[in-house]
């Protein structure tokens, strides 16, 4: 995940692009992943971990009846991440994960490894809907991170 990061953090300096996270299950460990790398503060702007509902409610602005209606973990929940956060950051990327990471707090419907990562970069959104097999939460958690690393790149391309 280094060198992909490192990749991300020269091409968005080069392009002179600004970039900013909301994430759920993650809980920080994508914007870590892009610190961690020295110049990331001249493109890296603001990273959000909005882990209960109550934060994706009132630091992201997700409408209270999307979570109702769709869950946490959804594509429209997501959507609404990722939007708003562009609107909050001003940034030119934007990225969002919400997911769940397990051990417990699946069901049929919603199993142990299902994430949504959207990005958003001008006008294109696109969310993408993910099942990671290992259901251990630290496999979950990295797999996530290095899905939306890889979006990232191809955004940039």
């Amino acid at each position: 995940m280094k060198k992909l990061s490192q990749k991300i953090v020269r091409l968005l300096g080069k392009k002179r692009l600004k970039i900013s996270f909301a994430e759920s299950c993650t809980g920080g460990l994508l914007s870590s992943t892009i610190t961690s790398i020295s110049g990331s503060s001249k493109v890296f702007t603001i990273g959000l971990v909005a882990y209960s509902n109550q934060s994706k409610i009132s630091a992201l602005k997700v409408p209270k009846k999307t979570i109702r209606k769709h869950g946490a973990v959804s594509y429209e929940t997501c959507l609404s991440m990722v939007k708003n956060l562009n609107k909050i950051s001003k940034t030119n990327i934007s990225v969002s994960i919400t997911g769940i990471a397990g051990p417990k707090g699946g069901t049929k419907k919603k199993p142990v490894g299902l994430v949504f990562i959207g990005i958003k970069k001008g006008n294109k959104t696109l969310i993408r809907k993910y099942l990671f097999k290992n259901k251990k939460r630290n496999s979950i958690q990295r797999k996530a991170v290095s899905k939306a690393l890889n979006l990232i790149l191809s955004f940039l391309k």
